[in-house]
């Protein structure tokens, strides 16, 4: 018989992934797995993780990894590529820890064009540490600290952290993407292996924001926030490439 699909060795497979049913964080780093062992980089890559349920793959994953203070993983990236330049060095981050305790660093690694890679997942909220209202968080859409909906009056709009970036002059690369169906997972995939060649190739600072679903704190099964992800999120966070500097030197 012949052997079509083999698991990526990036992921430990002694380990049962704690991720909620339903959560996208499982698929993400099955495809950064494989785009790790597909450019050869095992031994080279280092991943910064964020705080919160992204912190949890530092049990899951092989490869060298580190976490950082909330917020912090940019400027904790910028270091280690800084002091160890042949390291493939990526962070992995949540909307709450990148796009609001994180924000300064991301703008400021974005704005120098550090080269790194940048994986963004965007699910409108903040998992781990209880729900609470993110910097992504829709109109209406209800948190913790929303009980009654986000009111722009209140709480000012959800930020679009591809289109803020691109607004400055440095980073290469900027693609919004989702994991809700196959042919999105493809796309995902090969977004995270062109930031990845972007960084080997060392073109600057590239980011893959990756639009997802969080049924726990959505309050949603898993098959219903596919539905509201492909309803509501992807309406205000609309997927495509939002900056590729490699089309305009082509």
């Amino acid at each position: 018989m012949e052997k079509i699909y083999t698991r990526t060795k990036m992921l430990n497979n002694d380990v049962v992934s704690g991720f909620c049913p339903g959560c996208m964080h499982s698929t993400l780093f099955k495809l950064i797995g494989e785009v790790i062992e597909e450019l050869q980089i095992e031994n080279k890559v280092a991943l910064v993780l964020g705080v919160g349920c992204c912190g949890l793959a530092k049990g899951y994953v092989t490869y060298d990894n580190t976490t950082c203070g909330h917020g912090r993983a940019c400027a904790t990236a910028t270091g280690v590529k800084r002091a160890n330049p042949e390291t493939i060095v990526f962070t992995y981050q949540g909307d709450g820890d990148l796009a609001s305790i994180g924000l300064a660093e991301t703008m400021s690694a974005a704005n120098r064009g550090e080269n790194i890679t940048v994986v963004f997942v965007n699910n409108g909220i903040y998992g781990m540490t209880g729900g609470q209202m993110a910097p992504t968080t829709l109109v209406g859409m209800k948190a913790s600290t929303a009980p009654r909906g986000r009111d722009p009056k209140e709480h000012g709009y959800p930020m679009h952290m591809c289109e803020i970036l691109n607004q400055l002059t440095a980073p290469y690369y900027l693609e919004r993407t989702s994991c809700n169906n196959p042919a999105n997972v493809v796309k995902t995939k090969n977004a995270i292996k062109k930031a990845f060649q972007n960084q080997i190739d060392g073109k600057g600072f590239s980011m893959v924001e990756v639009v997802t679903s969080c049924p726990t704190n959505w309050g949603l099964d898993p098959l219903k926030s596919l539905d509201f992800l492909e309803e509501k999120m992807l309406k205000e966070f609309p997927l495509g490439v939002i900056r590729d500097k490699s089309r305009e030197e082509n």
